[in-house]
């Protein structure tokens, strides 16, 4: 039994093409996600690993402590015997001016030193390490973002926002410092780095020579002293946990895909066996028992899970690659590495591919024990044909899962406190309302068949009337091959939903954070007041193109029992006219001295309501305050804001955090930004922002986000094609007769292509018809759940283009089925059996 099997494969290779190709793809996501976090771990290793090679010895605080090693320790270290050299690390705020004269990023760039000589920790990738005063060396992100280059000239502000110039001597690779990574880095010369930054003290000293007892001992008591292995491995650990959040991600993605893979298995598995029922029963009459046939069968699956999944590896190695490269490409601070292929990741994928596929074949093959010797007699019906009546215990499933999923999606959008637990309600809903779509898919072929292709019956003549008809007329086939798809463009679908109702939950809440046209505040910085320079509202509100400019202060204070709540103040003329908080109780006719109004987080943390009364701790001692109303989150001002003399009085003369401009009525937007850039240019620590470029930033990232997800997802949708494919190629073997028969009288060549192309046509349009349906509905759902004021918003041009598209690629899979059925001889495909 074994060798007819082996010999059954080999005889139709090309049958089970398309079932390989999806348990590759299924497969190769899985093993590349592997491989990619393998990569990624390995070449943060090796770095951390070269790195810390470079040091003999480390001096650190001790664990947990936030303070850090006075300068008097580095003399200590370098007088200890042995040592030859030591360094100490400097960290702290340099920010960088870009092109534009303003500081760079939301947050200061990091100085570093950047020693010379055998204890430089970063790769150069350009130039060389700074050699004086006057050379400092920047991180890649941050000099392809402002088009800086070894030997331009750059301005630095020190710690007291004096301007310094540098000339830029080399280019460093920070992927070993995440915080340098994110904010990006300025290296100095050691010395230059504790002048420019205003730090006297180091995060760590390394040492080279003298040995770990050694230093330690002229260190003293109460620091760390580590050997550089030992270092390398506690920075390691320190910076390990993205790549497993990446990891765990990727593998949600890859779950999804095998999924697609384990239906389009089933599909052609439940294909072949019904093709096969002559076969089968021949073996029966020749003495093959129900046991031997259905272990033959499962012995296919398992040699086409296992060719696949072998596949599957090759092309893993390949996706981590080239995935990892196209991180670092987007500005990814991740260090190169080889590539590396784990024992584990083989053992899984290989696992992975045979159980999905065997777990697949299952059913069809114990389809294939039913069948009865005197099958062989007879001719091969085709399979799933027929109309399809529901069982009891499919109508059960169907009731009991469509039923709780609706109820779950229903309490988590309407019924449940907005937030996690209800998008986890929804989402539980969704994939219970899938079920139930599953089990009752065949039975929705029949008029979902009749709907999608009332068009193509209609003007698509004999061929499409045909082609209708086909794809109606087995509807288990039909509902297993376009299931597959459902599941791709149903996910697709929910993402641009929730996708179009965080852009328009973000461009509301920019309007009510950008109630005037600009925005400043001075750049999250290195001292703990963040507020903005002394004059820059002075010299905003003397221009005359504009006509408001607002002040917001804030003070943490002690509110009742709480420590630390922020109260907030705006200029006392704003209120009613440019900012307008929504209030989930209370109003602003009820703010007055006395009084506050708290956002509703606030209110909830401090446990308040509108009528409240409280105190606030102020320089005078206590302050009695009641709660006017409780505003929605999101606005310009959070916290407990009190009216503006009321905060004089409490806390004395306090600068401002954030100002507010509002250009004059009649002053175009480019004179009202040339005079904004006027008044500021003096201050080059200020941060500008407009509403406009503010709706185009968080527009911008949620649509990278969509697009991230799009193409994970995409892979889904290439697997449920190739099931379409797969399906199509082998209905025109099991129909050659029939397609014989309509050559016969009169169909042309061109006719049976255009029928077989809008039978994938049609099926491509159901799958993902059923899929918007399915994804619309959950995405509005789980929009409403996340928040209580978020917007629900249908991207309808992407819903159509995903349905488009969807038909479009369902042509395209037809191509080579129906090129293969044209292409036969008439005479040899009636003489078919």
């Amino acid at each position: 039994m074994l060798r007819t099997t082996l010999a059954g494969l080999m005889a139709h290779r090309l049958r089970l093409l398309s079932t390989v190709v999806a348990i590759t793809l299924g497969v190769g996501f899985i093993a590349g996600t592997f491989v990619l976090t393998d990569m990624m771990n390995r070449g943060i290793a090796e770095t951390f690993a070269r790195s810390a090679d470079r040091v003999d010895v480390a001096v650190l605080p001790p664990r947990g402590s936030d303070k850090e090693l006075p300068a008097a320790l580095l003399a200590k270290v370098r007088a200890a015997p042995g040592v030859t050299e030591a360094q100490g690390l400097v960290r702290g705020d340099a920010p960088l001016l870009g092109p534009n004269g303003r500081v760079v990023g939301d947050a200061p760039t990091v100085g570093l030193a950047v020693p010379a000589g055998r204890l430089l920790r970063y790769r150069m990738e350009q130039g060389r390490a700074p050699a004086g005063p006057h050379e400092v060396v920047l991180d890649p992100w941050t000099s392809r973002r402002q088009h800086f280059a070894v030997g331009d000239t750059v301005t630095v502000l020190d710690s007291r926002d004096r301007p310094h110039r540098f000339t830029v001597s080399g280019i460093i690779d920070v992927g070993i410092d995440a915080e340098a990574s994110v904010r990006g880095a300025v290296g100095f010369a050691p010395a230059t780095a504790s002048a420019m930054t205003g730090t006297s003290t180091f995060t760590e000293i390394d040492a080279v020579g003298g040995g770990t007892a050694g230093v330690a001992a002229a260190a003293g008591s109460g620091y760390r002293t580590l050997s550089g292995d030992r270092l390398a491995v506690e920075i390691s650990k320190a910076n390990g946990a993205d790549t497993k959040l990446i990891g765990a991600g990727l593998l949600l993605f890859a779950l999804v895909a095998m999924l697609v893979s384990a239906l389009v298995i089933y599909n052609t598995f439940t294909i072949l066996i019904a093709q096969r029922t002559r076969e089968m029963a021949t073996l029966r009459c020749v003495g093959a028992t129900r046991r031997q046939v259905f272990r033959g069968v499962l012995v296919e699956a398992a040699v086409v899970g296992l060719v696949g999944s072998l596949l599957g590896i090759a092309a893993g190695v390949g996706l981590g690659a080239g995935a990892l490269s196209l991180i670092r490409s987007a500005g990814g601070q991740l260090p190169p590495a080889d590539v590396v292929l784990a024992p584990r990741t083989a053992l899984v994928a290989i696992a992975v591919g045979m159980v999905v596929t065997v777990l697949a074949a299952i059913v069809p093959a114990r389809a294939a024990t039913r069948v009865a010797p005197v099958a062989a007699l007879r001719d091969e019906r085709e399979p799933g044909g027929g109309r399809f009546r529901p069982g009891g215990f499919r109508i059960a499933a169907t009731v009991l899962f469509g039923g709780a999923g609706l109820l779950a999606a229903v309490a988590g959008a309407v019924g449940m406190k907005k937030g996690e637990a209800a998008m986890y309600a929804v989402a539980g809903g969704g994939a219970l309302v899938f079920l139930a779509v599953i089990a009752l898919m065949p039975v929705l072929v029949g008029p979902l068949g009749r709907a999608v292709g009332a068009l193509p019956a209609r003007f698509g003549g004999v061929p499409g009337r045909l082609a209708v008809a086909n794809a109606r007329r087995t509807p288990r086939r039909t509902a297993t091959t376009t299931i597959a798809l459902t599941v791709g463009v149903g996910l697709m679908s929910l993402f641009a939903v929730v996708a179009a109702g965080g852009k328009a939950s973000a461009a509301r809440q920019v309007d009510d954070q950008f109630p005037v046209d600009y925005q400043l505040r001075a750049q999250f910085d290195r001292t703990s007041d963040r507020t903005l320079p002394a004059g820059l509202t002075a010299a905003l509100r003397a221009r005359p193109e504009f006509s408001a400019v607002l002040e917001a202060r804030s003070k943490d204070a002690r509110i009742g029992a709480d420590a630390g709540t922020s109260v907030a103040t705006l200029t006392a003329s704003a209120w009613g006219t440019i900012m307008k908080p929504k209030f989930r109780s209370g109003s602003l006719d009820a703010f007055v001295p006395g009084t506050a109004i708290v956002d509703e987080v606030t209110a909830e943390g401090l446990g308040l309501r509108t009528g409240s009364r409280t105190t606030v701790a102020t320089r005078n001692g206590p302050a009695p305050v009641r709660v006017a109303g409780v505003f929605a989150e999101g606005g310009a001002l959070t916290g407990f804001v009190v009216p503006e003399p009321d905060f004089q009085r409490y806390f004395g003369t306090v600068a401002p955090e954030h100002a507010y401009v509002k250009v004059r009525a009649g002053v175009g937007p480019d004179a009202g930004r040339a005079a904004l850039d006027a008044a500021t240019r003096a201050y080059p620590t200020v941060r500008v922002q407009s509403a406009a470029e503010s709706k185009d930033q968080l527009t911008k990232a949620i649509d990278t986000v969509f697009m991230i997800f799009g193409g994970l997802l995409g892979l889904a949708i290439v697997i449920a094609l190739f099931g379409i494919a797969n399906t199509l190629s082998l209905s025109v073997v099991e129909r050659t007769r029939e397609s014989a028969l309509l050559r016969a009288i009169g169909l042309t060549k061109r006719q049976l292509r255009r029928m077989l192309s809008v039978e994938a046509l049609v099926m491509a349009v159901m799958g993902a018809v059923t899929g918007v349906v399915l994804g619309v509905a959950f995405g509005l759902a789980a929009t409403e759940a996340m928040t209580e004021d978020s917007i629900l918003a249908v991207p309808y041009a992407q819903i159509i283009a995903f349905v488009a598209l969807a038909g479009l690629a369902g042509v395209l899979a037809a191509i080579l089925p129906s090129r293969r059925a044209a292409k036969t001889s008439i005479v040899e495909s009636l003489a078919h059996d």
